[in-house]
């Protein structure tokens, strides 16, 4: 078979590319989303080194691999945002399992570090699931090794009391001692998300495993808050008098009838009162009452205290994911 790298063709190869990736990410899209998060990106990227010599700024290189039909089988984007690591550049591949071993992830990922050459980084990061044996080889044959290790939980809600949870009884004790819960949609954006913002400002870094610097409040509304599925009403705050003290930012897929937890922080003077899984209930509580198939979530493998709850509220394990990297100084391609 003749296979080509091209570069894309929008809107037309949306569909196709939602199609791969949906065999491969763990919550569905469609193209009408991936259209929807173009729109968020900036049209032309700039990167340059900083004082230390490391790659800063922001661009992106996207191709797709075809058949000599143009069938689109394989999909590659490689990008850096603005608050990346310097010098890291984050990689995704992903081929249609009919078409692997036949030589399109070889010729797209040569397009990655050619490109990453190009511009000066240092490293590639990638996440691959770790149950799939033949993407953690061509990872580790190209000198990827682990960095980290998160796992998926999952709790389905067919049939689920959140009343007779566990930690149910943590939302009534710290009403009775000063804090209050609410959501976005009560607090209002222009007074709740300079707030939010400065909450997560705080915790975020704490995240096992985060790197990179926290992004411009423009930047976070758009990637972090209002990621697909997001609704105010959905975004639920534990507040002590009028400073946020407890985020947990929940996201509902149409395409599965699902919730997902994109975040949960804890100020760091406020944690060990339970007020992180008084939000986790919470959003058990939301996600039951719109009827919600599931509520899903990912932790850090070294997040020990949250992985705790989960279990305890009945969450079970599903795959985890591998996060590698490559320096690129290592790397075969130049």
């Amino acid at each position: 078979m003749s296979i080509t790298i091209r570069p894309l063709r929008l809107p037309d190869d949306y569909e196709a590319i939602a199609r791969l990736v949906n065999t491969y990410w763990s919550e569905p899209t469609d193209a009408a989303r991936l259209e929807e998060d173009d729109g968020k990106l900036y049209a032309v990227g700039h990167t340059f080194k900083d004082e230390n010599g490391f790659l800063g700024g922001y661009d992106r290189l996207r191709q797709v691999a075809v058949t000599e039909l143009d069938e689109v089988i394989g999909y590659l984007w490689i990008w850096r945002a603005p608050w990346t690591e310097p010098g890291n550049l984050n990689y995704t591949m992903v081929v249609d399992p009919t078409f692997r071993n036949q030589g399109a992830g070889k010729l797209l990922y040569e397009q990655a570090v050619k490109w990453a050459h190009s511009l000066g980084a240092s490293q590639i990061m990638t996440d691959v699931w770790d149950d799939d044996a033949a993407a953690l080889d061509f990872a580790r044959n190209r000198g990827f090794v682990v960095d980290r290790h998160a796992f998926q939980s999952v709790l389905s809600l067919e049939g689920i009391d959140p009343t007779a949870m566990y930690g149910a009884d943590a939302c009534e004790r710290l009403r009775h001692e000063g804090i209050r819960f609410t959501t976005l949609a009560e607090e209002g954006a222009d007074e709740g998300e300079p707030m939010l913002y400065e909450l997560y400002k705080e915790t975020l870094v704490d995240i096992p495993g985060y790197s990179g610097e926290v992004p411009a409040i423009a930047e976070w509304r758009q990637w972090y808050l209002m990621a697909n599925g997001y609704a105010p009403d959905q975004v639920l705050i534990a507040a002590d008098g009028d400073r946020y003290v407890g985020v947990t930012n929940v996201l509902y897929n149409t395409q599965t009838n699902g919730m997902y937890h994109e975040y949960t922080g804890v100020s760091r003077d406020y944690r060990r009162r339970s007020i992180g899984l008084a939000l986790k209930v919470i959003a058990i509580e939301l996600a039951a009452a719109r009827k919600a198939a599931y509520i899903r979530t990912d932790n850090d493998s070294t997040n020990a205290p949250i992985l705790t709850i989960n279990r305890k509220l009945g969450y079970k394990p599903l795959r985890g994911s591998y996060r590698m990297v490559v320096s690129l100084r290592n790397s075969s391609i130049q």
